[in-house]
C-alpha cells in the first residue's frame, strides 16, 4: 500500500487516476479547488481517501493539503501534479493577466507542491513525482503557444529536479499524455477574447468553437490511470512517459525532425566553435 497525493482530481485524468488508486487498495488525497466535487469519490472509500482543498496558486492551501497527507497517512509517497488548464492564443493575442494566471496553476503551483512535499520525502529518502505535462512540452502547435510554454517550463524544471533528488531516493517523471477524453478540450479549456484577423488560418482552426476534436479524443482515461499506477510500481522510471499512441507518434516524429534539422545544419552550427589556429 502506498499513499498518494493527486491534484486537480474534479475531472479527468485526475479523478480517473484517484479512483484507480482506492480501488487498487491504496491510500489517497482526493484535491479539489471545492471538494464538494470529489466528495462521492471519497464517500466510496472512506477508510482510505481524504479530501482536501486545494487550489495550487494558494500557498497556504498547498502547505496544508500536505500537512493533511502527512497527519492522516503518514507520509506521501507519490505526488501527482496534475492540476492544470488549456489555454488558446496567438501569442500577440494573449492576455497578459490571463498568461500570468495560466503560469501560475501550470508551472508555479506544480513548484510549490513540489517544494511542499520534498522535505518530508529528503527525510526519508524516498519518494515519486509524477508532474503531468502534455505533448506541447516537446512542440508547440499555432494558437498553443503560450500553453506550451507553461509545459517546456514544467519539463525543464523536472528535468532538473530529477538529477537532484535522484541521490537522494526519489524518482521524477515527467507524463506526457496525447488527446484523451476529458474536459480538457471542452469545459477547462480557456481562450483569449482577442481575435486578429492575420491569424484566421493558423491559429484560428484550433479556437475552442471551430476545434471539433472534444469527445473524439483517443486516449482513455481510465487507462490512463492504470497505466500510471504500473509505472509507479516498477523499479526504474523513465524521465518521461508518453501516454497514448497520438503522443508517441506525434513525439516520435517531432524527435525526428529534430534530428535531421540538427544534421542539415551541422556545418552552420560547428563553424562557431574556436580554432587555435585562428588569428
Amino acid at each position: 500500500m502506498t499513499n498518494w497525493l493527486i491534484t486537480g482530481c474534479s475531472t479527468g485524468l485526475g479523478r480517473s487516476l484517484a479512483e484507480a488508486v482506492l480501488k487498487a487498495g491504496h491510500n489517497a488525497v482526493v484535491t479539489a479547488r471545492s471538494t464538494a466535487a470529489v466528495q462521492d469519490i471519497v464517500a466510496a472509500f472512506p477508510d482510505t481517501a481524504l479530501a482536501a482543498a486545494l487550489d495550487v496558486t494558494d500557498k497556504e492551501q498547498v502547505r496544508n493539503s500536505v500537512a493533511l497527507a502527512q497527519d492522516r497517512f503518514g507520509s506521501i509517497d507519490v505526488l501527482v501534479n496534475n492540476a492544470g488548464y488549456g489555454y488558446r492564443a496567438a501569442v500577440e493575442e494573449g492576455d497578459d493577466q490571463e498568461v500570468d494566471a495560466l503560469f501560475a496553476t501550470n508551472f508555479f503551483g506544480t513548484v510549490s507542491m513540489i517544494k511542499a512535499a520534498l522535505p518530508a520525502m529528503r527525510a526519508r529518502r524516498s519518494g515519486t513525482i509524477l508532474n503531468v505535462s502534455s505533448i506541447a512540452g516537446r512542440l508547440a502547435a499555432p494558437g498553443s503557444g503560450y500553453y506550451s510554454a507553461s509545459k517546456f517550463a514544467m519539463e525543464g524544471m523536472s528535468d532538473a529536479l530529477r538529477k537532484e533528488v535522484a541521490p537522494l531516493g526519489i524518482r521524477v517523471t515527467i507524463v506526457e499524455p496525447g488527446a484523451f477524453r476529458t474536459d480538457f478540450a471542452g469545459r477547462s479549456l480557456q481562450q483569449t477574447g482577442t481575435k486578429i484577423d492575420d491569424y484566421a488560418n493558423t491559429a484560428g482552426p484550433r479556437r475552442k468553437e471551430n476545434d471539433k476534436t472534444h469527445g473524439t479524443q483517443p486516449g482513455d482515461p481510465n487507462r490512463a490511470a492504470t497505466a500510471l499506477i504500473d509505472l509507479v510500481s516498477r523499479s526504474e522510471l523513465p524521465a518521461r512517459l508518453l501516454l497514448g499512441s497520438d503522443a508517441v507518434n506525434v513525439v516520435g516524429t517531432e524527435v525526428d525532425n529534430q534530428r535531421r534539422e540538427i544534421d542539415a545544419w551541422r556545418g552552420l552550427s560547428v563553424s562557431s566553435d574556436f580554432l587555435p589556429d585562428d588569428r
